[in-house]
C-alpha cells in the first residue's frame, strides 16, 4: 500500500469512529438541565436563545411544545413539562443537541425561555435557530 492510501483508510476510519461516537457517547442529563435564563452563553456559536412571551397558559405552551418536539423525535431526558430539558438529534449526522425551556407565568399568558445548544463541533449552521423557530412558531403572540 501507498503512504497516500494508508493515509486515506486512516482519515476514513477516523471519521466512522467520531460518527459512531457522537451517536453513541453518553449524556450526563444534570449536565445538559439548565435554567435558560441563568445558562451562560457557550464559547463557540452553536446555540440559540428564545425569550417571548404568548397569550396561551403554561400547560397549552408545554402541551403546544412536547407535540412538535416529539413529532421530531425529540425526547425530554430531564425535568418536567414548565422546565425541562429535551435531546433532539440533527438528521444526517444524528449530532445530539439539548434544548432547555422554562414557562413562567407572565400576566394572563406565558414567558418562554429556551436555550439550545449543540453537544459537538462549533458551528450549527443555524440547525438550533431554525428548531426553536419549528417549536415556538406555532404559539400566537
Amino acid at each position: 500500500m501507498t503512504i497516500a492510501t494508508i493515509l486515506l483508510v486512516a482519515a476514513a476510519l477516523a471519521v466512522a469512529g467520531f460518527a459512531i461516537w457522537v451517536r453513541i457517547a453518553p449524556n450526563d442529563a444534570a449536565y445538559w438541565h439548565v435554567d435558560p435564563a441563568a445558562a451562560p452563553d457557550p464559547s463557540t456559536p452553536n446555540f440559540a436563545r428564545v425569550d417571548r412571551v404568548t397569550s396561551l397558559a403554561p400547560d397549552q405552551v408545554a402541551a403546544a411544545i412536547a407535540s412538535v418536539a416529539e413529532a421530531e423525535g425529540a425526547r425530554r431526558v430531564a425535568g418536567d413539562a414548565r422546565h425541562g430539558t429535551w435531546i433532539a438529534r440533527t438528521r444526517v449526522m444524528g449530532y445530539p443537541d439539548f434544548i432547555s425551556i422554562r414557562l413562567q407565568p407572565e400576566g394572563e399568558g406565558t414567558r418562554v425561555l429556551a436555550f439550545s445548544r449543540s453537544r459537538f463541533g462549533h458551528s450549527d449552521m443555524g440547525v438550533n435557530r431554525a428548531r426553536l423557530r419549528r417549536w415556538l412558531g406555532a404559539l400566537p403572540e
